[in-house]
């Protein structure tokens, strides 16, 4: 018996895709670092972002900079690091309907729900105030657990919150992370969600694990109609 359901976020709850391109982004342009490079060394950190070894967007910033024997200025700083604090508000202010409609529906039938994000502080600024946040039993950021999927505790975590068995509960994510993967490890049972996925994306990555096309399926697989 399905006793909680744990989703993931971001391509799961929230996109910031829409007609094939991001609904906003952000410019580092003041910090006069090269596109290339700047990727490169973001990249470079995102096991650090993810597990809070960076206490915040800054931080980060400073380090990419003093890495690269570049100048900090506190200014720039800030104004950057608002850039991209509003620019990851913008997914949680036009939530999906299926989205909400499933919720709505797992509250009523009595399943628990939780969040296993992983993510930095900038990103879930507008989470409290979103129309998701008042479903959630529990929620878990990487940064403040200091772990991230597919880090079997973060998972067994979760399930600890919400006092169930891996084996009685689902993960669903888009498979970012290798999040499916850890999941299963830990006895969750794994679902891929495609719904905001295109076909193209779907069938490249072929994760291996079964697909949900639609929010509302969560509800028929409880209820037995899905396997």
């Amino acid at each position: 018996m399905i006793r909680a359901v744990f989703f993931d976020l971001y391509e799961t709850l929230i996109t910031e895709w829409e007609n094939g391109k991001r609904k906003t982004t952000h410019s580092i342009e003041q910090l006069g670092i090269p596109e290339d490079i700047f990727k490169k060394e973001w990249s470079d950190r995102i096991e650090r972002r993810m597990d809070g070894t960076f206490e915040n967007y800054q931080s980060v910033l400073k380090d990419i900079l003093q890495s690269l024997k570049m100048p900090i200025d506190e200014k720039v700083l800030k104004l950057v690091e608002l850039g991209r604090i509003k620019a990851k508000s913008i997914p949680f202010q036009d939530i999906n309907q299926s989205i909400l409609d499933a919720l709505s529906l797992l509250k009523e039938i009595g399943v628990r729900i939780g969040l296993i994000s992983n993510c930095t502080p900038e990103e879930i600024t507008a989470w409290e105030s979103s129309k998701l946040a008042k479903f959630f039993d529990d929620v878990i950021f990487s940064f403040e657990a200091k772990c991230a999927k597919p880090d079997p505790k973060i998972y067994l975590t979760a399930c600890k919150n919400l006092g169930v068995k891996p084996k009685d509960a689902l993960f669903i994510g888009d498979g970012g992370s290798n999040e499916l993967v850890g999941a299963a490890k830990v006895g969750l049972n794994a679902y891929h969600a495609t719904w905001f996925q295109p076909q193209w994306i779907i069938e490249d990555r072929n994760l291996g694990f079964p697909q949900l096309k639609h929010p509302t399926e969560i509800i028929k697989l409880i209820e037995g109609e899905l396997t």
